[in-house]
């Protein structure tokens, strides 16, 4: 071998080490934070961490389970995460309680909220109008309590004429069974998973989504401070494209998606999660506008009408104007967000 060709094929190794040296200086450390615990639509980020989506965009993502919409967003507002995902309603009330601090939805993954009020055959009640003097049962905090009143507009019924009982979450459903309440509020995809889980049979479980009660409102998004995303666009963006990605993946093959789970939570139920995915996407995520427009759409008009929701049932001081909410411009074009 020639001097030349020796010292060329020098140049090329360290040209090689130089360079993956810049890639791996060029990763974006990420701290992501769930709504909850570890849940079969959480799939959307540990395929795309499993599949290496993250990767292919320069992001090392961390993912954390969450506590609830409010506190995942109290986490991105306080810094102590970069990106969570959150009930876009719980946006709205944190925008509006602190106009100083804004956190900002940047991909709509639910077309739908998955707020609802839970019951069980037993308790007699049949439609919205039978909740009148009953009792109802969830957490202070969660969100769909917190929308209640305009659940109780939308259906013609005097909010004030339910009694409310506070517990921890994980109490919710076992109290609805033992019958220390009438009905529950919640996360439909959580609540009607947890009472199968302990044995209720679906026929025996009745419930009203907010949507299909006179509440077109949006769901949970992925969420940034707005500071962050005007300081880390190229994150943000990237962040949001590997979202797409691993939906797109969910979407097809949702049974194939459920065992990435394991990798953030190793005690998750496989078969449980399988069927609570399925739920949330043709409840939330496959809806005919998703269908039509692709992931990550937004109406303006029905953003209006889900802040001016939220406003009057959170009485804010100050309600957002959209642009303090939601953003579409870390977006790919339609084309590349068709399910």
């Amino acid at each position: 071998m020639s001097i030349g060709i020796a010292k060329t094929m020098l140049a090329g190794a360290v040209a090689l080490v130089f360079g993956a040296g810049a890639a791996l200086a060029q990763t974006k450390d990420v701290k992501f934070t769930l709504d909850w615990a570890v849940q079969g639509n959480h799939a959307i980020w540990t395929v795309a961490q499993e599949k290496g989506y993250f990767t292919k965009e320069g992001l090392n993502v961390k993912i954390d389970r969450g506590f609830g919409s409010g506190d995942a967003v109290t986490k991105v507002a306080s810094g102590a995460y970069d990106i969570g995902f959150s009930d876009i309603n719980a946006v709205i009330k944190f925008v509006g309680d602190n106009p100083s601090n804004p956190v900002l939805g940047v991909f709509q993954t639910f077309d739908k909220t998955l707020n609802s009020i839970i019951t069980l055959k037993k308790s007699g009640i049949k439609s919205p109008k039978d909740l009148v003097g009953k009792n109802l049962g969830a957490p202070e905090a969660d969100s769909s309590r917190l929308m209640f009143p305009a659940f109780a507009k939308a259906a013609g019924i005097d909010a004030a004429a339910v009694k409310w009982t506070s517990m921890q979450p994980q109490l919710r459903e076992a109290m609805l069974v033992q019958g220390q309440v009438d009905a529950i509020s919640g996360f439909a995809s959580t609540s009607v998973f947890n009472l199968t889980g302990i044995g209720v049979a679906a026929d025996d479980i009745v419930i009203f989504p907010f949507p299909e009660n006179g509440l077109d409102l949006y769901g949970s998004t992925v969420i940034v401070r707005k500071d962050y995303a005007e300081k880390n666009p190229e994150i943000v963006a990237a962040f949001v494209r590997a979202t797409i990605a691993g939906l797109k993946d969910i979407a097809k093959d949702p049974d194939g998606a459920v065992p990435s789970l394991s990798k953030v939570d190793p005690l998750v139920k496989a078969d449980l999660e399988k069927a609570r995915l399925k739920f949330v996407l043709d409840r939330a995520m496959l809806t005919p506008s998703i269908k039509a427009n692709g992931f990550g759409h937004v109406d303006p008009a029905r953003m209006q009408k889900s802040i001016e929701v939220a406003a009057e049932a959170y009485a804010l001081k100050v309600v957002p104007k959209p642009e303090d909410i939601y953003t579409t411009k870390f977006l790919p074009p339609a084309d590349q967000r068709k399910p």
